[in-house]
């Protein structure tokens, strides 16, 4: 499996972010979400590129090439939020845990306030069910 979007170029990791966000996406897609976007033609190169690196793959639905990322979307997920919590706030889940909190454009609601609460008894150790 290829390195987790890590050796890509910024077009590259743009398209890319477009597949995991949608699942899966036609060129037409790509193209419509990218911003300042290039020609139609590149967007099929890079896509047939990141399919030669192993980031995508396609099929065929009707006439069309459909783009789907090769990558568990857990897998990435991790994989971001490591990069994240490492490059922005030096490993500390503590700072990362109250930028994303105190980034929210509206107040979290009980039962968010609820399953962060139980995400934390869990990593105490204390949500496991008891035999």
């Amino acid at each position: 499996m290829p390195n987790l979007l890590s050796d890509l170029g910024r077009r590259e990791r743009q398209i890319m972010d477009i597949l995991h966000r949608r699942g899966r996406a036609t060129a037409a897609e790509v193209l419509a979400d990218l911003p300042d976007p290039p020609s139609y033609s590149a967007v099929r190169a890079m896509l047939r590129l990141l399919e030669k690196k192993g980031y995508a793959r396609h099929e065929w639905e009707g006439p069309r090439h459909v783009h789907l990322p090769t990558a568990n979307p857990d897998d990435v997920r991790r994989s971001a939020a490591r990069h994240l919590l490492r490059t922005f706030f030096g490993n500390s889940m503590e700072s990362a845990v109250a930028a994303m909190i105190g980034a929210s454009e509206k107040p979290l609601t009980d039962d968010e306030l609820d399953g962060l609460a139980k995400v934390i008894d869990q990593a105490r150790g204390k949500g496991k069910k008891k035999k």
